[in-house]
């Protein structure tokens, strides 16, 4: 008797609980302000943000640079979405998008994810009846384990020669080069067209049809951050510099005459009496820039494919013209008599000079009044044309062969 008492009490307790559970139920409904046949009932609309959708899904991890962040509601319209990246170096920027003209779409102003990056996506929606609905997701990026920069000549902030070319090295070879060029912009103030040449695939180098014109301030933009330039492997730079192009001065060195005629601005400033390449090492002929210029430097023949041949460890005023170790450079150690009159060295082009350097040679002057980017054009050589790719010797290709180095063309 007292088990069957025992057991009647246990079910009215339970029937208790029963009733008790779906008046909470009944009374959390009540408070969403839900009613029969409202969202989340059998029959009636979706729950409030079960129609926005959210891609990439929330809670995902190692996300391609290929996806694409979109979100869009199946009804109703969008009313707010707000994109926060965070970055690996712990900045949060704000992602800019646009929602589409029927409210219904949402999509970044750029298609590109950045990798090894934490999204968090808010969304705010409105449904036909104006009610609001809201979702919350996270996901985040791949990390990639290679990367590459590119080495630009020249630097920022600089002042340059009209000859200048804007060239990119980079650390990696590059597999998708449509992809990199088109992420580095180069432009002009005044307006000129510049276009892209590549050399190889590690090598991008910029440069309007002809010399720039004296005073342009020139910009360059990398943006080849997550920018995949061969498989698995990414850029890291994002940033955006410029340089300023100084007064023109061309020089052209006579190798048959032994002279360098210095123009600056167009007009005839100097004649300055040279040495060039000797008969069995002659001097390449072509248009050649100045890239690095040393008031000292040590000249190794065995550096550049010589013997023995010489090795000075002072060479003053030297002025690189191509990357096999073309210089224009102060010599003091060739008989005065020489100067304007014989060919003696080993391809670099020489002037009069003093040991230490002098201020008022003729190899002091034209240092004191020269800048990187400066031109110096070989004629009457008896060598080939320097290549485009030696030191900055892109100026030695016309307009049309240079434009069909792009990748873009």
């Amino acid at each position: 008797m007292r088990h069957a008492q025992g057991r009647a009490r246990r079910a009215r307790a339970a029937l208790a609980a029963v009733l008790a559970w779906a008046g909470l139920l009944a009374g959390a409904a009540g408070c969403t302000g839900d009613s029969p046949g409202g969202p989340g009932a059998p029959g009636g609309p979706p729950a409030p943000g079960d129609h926005i959708r959210i891609t990439p899904g929330d809670g995902s991890r190692g996300v391609r640079p290929g996806a694409k962040l979109r979100v869009r509601v199946a009804g109703g319209r969008l009313a707010k979405v707000r994109v926060v990246v965070r970055s690996r170096d712990a900045r949060r920027t704000p992602v800019p998008g646009r929602i589409s003209a029927d409210g219904r779409r949402w999509r970044p102003a750029e298609d590109r994810l950045a990798l090894a990056a934490r999204y968090t996506v808010d969304v705010v929606a409105l449904d036909g009846h104006g009610r609001r609905s809201a979702r919350h997701a996270t996901f985040t990026t791949h990390v990639p384990v290679e990367r590459f920069t590119g080495h630009v000549t020249p630097g920022g902030r600089a002042t340059v020669g009209t000859g200048m070319i804007v060239s990119l090295r980079f650390t990696r070879r590059i597999a998708y080069r449509a992809a990199v060029e088109r992420a580095v912009r180069v432009t002009a103030r005044p307006a000129v067209d510049v276009r892209a040449h590549w050399f190889g695939r590690n090598r991008l180098d910029f440069r309007p049809e002809h010399y720039w014109r004296p005073g342009t301030r020139v910009t360059v933009g990398l943006r080849l951050r997550d920018v995949e330039g061969a498989p698995g492997v990414y850029g890291v730079q994002d940033e955006t510099f410029a340089f300023t192009v100084g007064r023109s001065q061309v020089s052209v060195v006579d190798a048959a005459r032994r002279t360098m005629r210095v123009r600056r601005d167009g007009a005839l400033v100097a004649t300055v009496p040279v040495t060039a390449g000797a008969p069995a090492t002659t001097t390449y002929n072509g248009k050649m820039v100045v890239t690095e210029m040393l008031e000292v430097t040590r000249m190794d023949g065995r550096t550049v494919g010589f013997g023995g041949e010489y090795d000075i460890k002072d060479v003053p005023h030297a002025m690189r013209l191509t990357e096999s170790g073309t210089f224009l450079h102060g010599n003091y150690w060739a008989p005065p008599a020489v100067f304007g009159r014989r060919n003696v060295s080993h391809g670099c082009v020489g002037l009069r000079d003093v040991k230490g350097g002098g201020a008022h040679t003729p190899a002091g002057w034209f240092f004191d009044r020269s800048l990187v980017g400066d031109v110096v054009e070989v004629v009457n050589s008896r060598d080939r044309t320097v290549a485009p790719d030696n030191g900055l010797g892109g100026w030695n290709m016309n307009w049309r062969a240079w434009k069909a180095g792009s990748a873009l063309r």
